[in-house]
Order: structure tokens, then sequence, then C-alpha cells
């Protein structure tokens, strides 16, 4: 009888508009509903009602190592002017071995919200990794 596992987390891809998909972790996929408190005041129970609100959805952040001549994610925030942006759809996957989809992500209307550069150290010996965070209009999820 075989043994079925959890999926790793290692092997993923994301598609974000961009040329890399290489990414060397993604975060912040994350689907909450903010509860609604209600109470009338004749209620004979002294506690309230609380009720399923508006969703709400934790910024994404991706990170990846650094490589000569990509500055997508720099040219991506530069797109920012008054009240227009590019906004993209991104698809994130969870991959299995035969680097097919068992899991999918797919986020509506992102933009950039922040990049950041890596920590440089001249002590250092690792890679050099950037940021983008991005915030997002919503978040389906797909089990393949």
């Amino acid at each position: 009888m075989a043994t079925t596992y959890p999926v790793p987390v290692f092997h993923f891809q994301v598609e974000w508009g961009g040329k890399r998909i290489g990414f060397t972790e993604v975060s912040g996929l994350t689907t909450e509903l903010q509860p609604i408190e209600y109470r009338e005041g004749s209620a004979r129970n002294y506690n309230v009602t609380k009720m399923p609100g508006m969703p709400k959805f934790s910024d994404i952040s991706l990170k990846r190592g650094i490589m000569v001549e990509d500055n997508e994610f720099f040219a991506w925030i530069t797109t920012v002017k008054l009240n227009t942006i590019d906004r993209r759809d991104l698809t994130i996957s969870l991959l299995n071995e035969s680097h097919e989809p068992v899991m999918v992500w797919k986020v509506s209307s992102a933009w950039p919200s922040k990049v950041e550069g890596p920590s440089l150290k001249s002590t250092g010996n690792e890679v050099a990794i950037e940021s983008i965070t991005l915030v997002h209009e919503g978040i389906t999820v797909e089990a393949a």
C-alpha cells in the first residue's frame, strides 16, 4: 500500500507578467473574513451576533535573487502615476515532481506597493535577494 504525503513547499512557480518566473519565496497567501458584530438593544441575551463581513487579503511578498540586467521589479513600480498603475493578474502554482500544478492561487489586479533591494554586507556570503510587495483585490484557490 502506497503512503501519501503532503506536498512540499519548495517546488513552485509564479506567473506575474514578467520574464523570469523563478522566485525563492512567496508569502502572504492569506484570506480572512472581517467579522461584523451586531446586537439589538432589546435582545434578551447580553451578547453580540457575529456575522461574516467583507473579505480582507494580505499583501503578497515575492523574493528572488538579483540577476545582471534584470530590473523588472523597479520598472513595474515606476509605472505608478497619479491614480494609474499597471495592474497584473498573478498565478502562483505549487508543483508536483512532474512539474504539474497541484494547487493554484490566482491573484487579481495586483500592483507593487514596495520594492526592496538586498542588504549589502562586506563580509556576506549569500546571494543578493530583492523583494516586491504586492497589494491586490482578491485570491482564489484551485486544487488541480
